[in-house]
């Protein structure tokens, strides 16, 4: 008779699931190997709390997304690993979720000083909660609007967002030291990133970059959304800065004349990510927003396929777009899909040729990812392609 996996054995599978996937420091390793997940998921069958999967805590009715989640534990490492929180070091965490990561950086920091905010009053207590019955009473817990920071504890050595962040705010700026390192799910032209930054002066500076996703913070609304078909199936998502003609777009894909699909010199393989295209394009070119098309919409046909339905980069210009597809074409067998643009409008075959060369520019340097400066806004910029915010500038080059 087969014995019911405990806990302690199905954490243990859960991190050498992560470690045979990505190279993880020791300490981090230690720390999921120590934390129950399972205690900061009360009610959850204790299979489900140890699967590479974020579980919701807080629904958001009407809303896509839920108010707040426990993050994939793959993911929680990575960025647990860019953090690098050290013993002794002060961390704030913005976005306290279920408890759990703060546990995971009490861990880490020994000795020092783990402070975690949420805006949420049902969160902040369901943190709370779950963190003293874990055994982790020395870490702060404080509701509050994540944008302000904690100051009671500042300054910080470290600090994490576990929420998307559009802009970066001041408050966190003065809060962070000097050479203090900030790492957060940054969102920009429709994309998420998890950036890791230092603070050298008045500059925060990349020291790498990683795909990610997260519910976007609170109080942050430079991100919009608009529908392009009556039924809202098919949307797009545009920062606030970027000019962009919704009905003119509406108005071409209802007419339902494609300018083409064309393809590009670059073939990946079938596990391949490619999102670097998206990147790449963003370090350059303030057309890129973000295209979702629902199941339904796929279902019917409405447009060709994009590459991931759900997100995928389409330049924009006027009444005319051009998006990412994934096409099969089976001639080299390591690598049987081609990028290519499908195009819209009148200068949709400009911008699917626009569209292709940042396709080809990623395909010449693969893992490549820019280097992003973020300045405050009131101050000059570093060399590169500048995206100007409302507290923030966020400059990218290669």
């Amino acid at each position: 008779m087969s014995q019911t996996p405990t806990a302690d054995r199905l954490r243990n599978r859960l991190v050498d699931a992560i470690l045979s996937e990505r190279a993880v420091p020791s300490d981090v390793e230690r720390a999921m190997r120590t934390v129950a997940r399972d205690a900061f998921l009360p009610g959850i069958e204790l299979e489900n709390a140890y699967t590479d999967q974020a579980v919701t805590i807080k629904d958001n009715p009407g809303k896509p997304l839920p108010l707040s989640c426990a993050s994939v534990p793959s993911i929680v490492a990575m960025m647990l690993d860019q953090l690098g929180a050290r013993p002794g070091d002060k961390v704030l965490e913005v976005g306290a979720g279920t408890g759990y990561n703060a546990a995971l950086l009490a861990e880490l920091v020994g000795g020092g000083k783990v402070t975690t905010v949420d805006i949420d009053s049902d969160v902040a207590l369901h943190a709370r909660t779950t963190l003293n019955s874990a055994g982790y009473d020395s870490v702060t817990v404080i509701e509050r609007n994540g944008l302000l920071g904690a100051h009671e504890n500042a300054p910080y050595d470290r600090i994490i967002a576990t929420v998307g962040v559009w802009d970066v705010p001041a408050t966190w700026w003065n809060q962070l030291v000097d050479g203090g390192r900030l790492v957060l799910p940054l969102r920009w032209r429709g994309q998420t990133q998890s950036v890791v930054l230092t603070r050298r002066g008045n500059e925060l500076v990349s020291d790498g970059m990683e795909l990610c996703g997260f519910v976007p913070i609170i109080g942050q609304t430079g991100e919009k959304t608009a529908s392009l078909n009556a039924a809202d199936t098919i949307r797009l998502h545009y920062d606030q800065d970027q000019v962009v003609d919704t009905d003119a777009l509406a108005d071409t894909l209802l007419a339902n004349k494609p300018a083409g699909h064309f393809l590009s010199a670059q073939r990946i393989g079938g596990e391949e990510t490619f999102d670097g295209v998206w990147l790449r394009a963003t370090a350059g070119d303030d057309r890129v927003c973000r295209i979702e098309v629902t199941l339904e919409a796929v279902e019917q046909d409405l447009i060709p396929r994009p590459a991931v339905p759900g997100r995928s980069p389409v330049l924009v210009k006027d009444d005319s777009l051009a998006y990412l597809t994934v096409t099969r074409e089976g001639i080299d067998p390591e690598r049987p899909f081609r990028l290519g643009a499908a195009a819209y409008g009148p200068r949709g075959e400009e911008l699917a040729h626009d569209l292709i060369a940042h396709i080809d520019a990623w395909g010449a340097a693969r893992r490549v990812v820019p280097r992003m400066t973020v300045t405050p806004s009131a101050t000059a910029t570093a060399p590169g392609h500048v995206i100007s915010k409302p507290e923030s500038r966020i400059t990218l080059a290669y």
